[in-house]
């Protein structure tokens, strides 16, 4: 959420206007995130005041926006609580701002919680699987354009800027992530529109209560336990004095895993490769911030992620005492 691109405020308020959202009084810069433009927008409507968040995608193509888009509408449809993109009088719901594409939707009520404690890590497990649900019977697919294919094209990439244990580590997991991703188990996962970077700063709530996901522009089609993968690696992590030291929480893990397996069971194949996944996960986000790192972008407002801390999270899934995850499953499957 870095802006990128520059939108004069008249063009802002005639988007604005033309998706019958009412006047717009205020348009502000949103720091904090990589990969897009974002804005908060405060309009006068019928003498109240609301407020939207303005996107403008700076990697995303017209082509591939209309699957994240839809996957937002679709699933605010089925009651899982989204920012529901706002459409023109034509029913259009991406829009183009400065020569590229650009989308408004709802600002959702309260805010991110960056220390949960149980309850939260229980709410977002819960919604996790309500949403995977939910999505299902939609009708579009798009790959996970951060999937396994990109790890492969990236790590060559950021090699050079990585010393030798770093590289070595790096190229192992690859390496063990191709080899996962050729078996049979692999191929038993169920699949359907992920979040794949549901983060704590992408969800929204009021005290404990969950009020909505957001940030959807790394969904995709893959598999469900690999979103599991990547809330666990964030949402359940241990906390040292000024970070992460990236082991798991007991505590917060339990509460979430069970949480979603209360509505939608884990299937054997995903119990199995559940630890893998969560290396994938690791992998997934030091690969993306060793990028952003190291090969930046020009932003007026940026602040890349510090990469070694899932470098840490990594070592930790890697390691035979990393995760109590498969203490979790086995206590379980011996409850049930």
């Amino acid at each position: 959420m870095a802006v990128y691109t520059e939108v004069p405020f008249a063009q802002a308020a005639a988007l604005i206007e033309r998706l019958n959202l009412g006047v717009l009084t205020d348009l502000r810069g949103i720091q904090g995130g990589i990969e897009n433009t974002n804005y908060f927008v405060t309009c006068e409507r019928d003498g109240a005041t609301e407020e939207h968040v303005l996107t403008v995608f700076e990697r995303l193509s017209h082509e591939q926006l209309p699957y994240y888009l839809q996957l937002m509408k679709h699933l605010a449809g089925r009651g899982i609580p989204v920012p529901a993109p706002a459409a023109d009088a034509q029913g259009g719901i991406l829009h183009t701002l400065q020569g590229k594409p650009a989308a408004v939707v709802e600002k959702l009520r309260g805010k991110s919680n960056l220390a949960p404690g149980a309850e939260h890590c229980r709410a977002v497990g819960d919604m996790l699987a309500r949403m995977h649900l939910a999505g299902r019977d939609f009708g579009m697919t798009q790959p996970n354009l951060r999937g396994l294919p990109w790890w492969n094209q990236t790590v060559p990439v950021v090699l050079p800027h990585l010393s030798d244990a770093q590289r070595t580590l790096i190229s192992a997991e690859l390496a063990y992530q191709n080899h996962v991703a050729a078996g049979a188990a692999y191929a038993a996962l169920p699949r359907g529109p992920v979040h794949a970077d549901l983060f704590r700063d992408n969800v929204m709530f009021e005290g404990e209560q969950l009020t909505g996901f957001f940030d959807f522009y790394f969904a995709g089609h893959d598999s469900f336990v690999f979103d599991l993968a990547v809330c666990l690696n964030d949402w359940c992590i241990r906390h040292a004095a000024d970070d992460s030291d990236g082991a798991h929480d007991a505590d917060r893990a339990q509460a979430m895993l069970g949480a979603y397996q209360a509505v939608r069971p884990l299937t054997a194949a995903e119990r199995q490769l559940l630890p893998a996944m969560l290396r994938a996960g690791a992998l997934r986000f030091w690969l993306s911030r060793l990028w952003d790192w190291h090969l930046p972008r020009e932003a007026s407002m940026l602040k890349p992620h510090d990469p070694t801390h899932f470098e840490r999270v990594l070592r930790h899934r890697m390691a035979p005492a990393g995760t109590p995850i498969s203490d979790l499953l086995a206590m379980e499957a011996s409850a049930a």
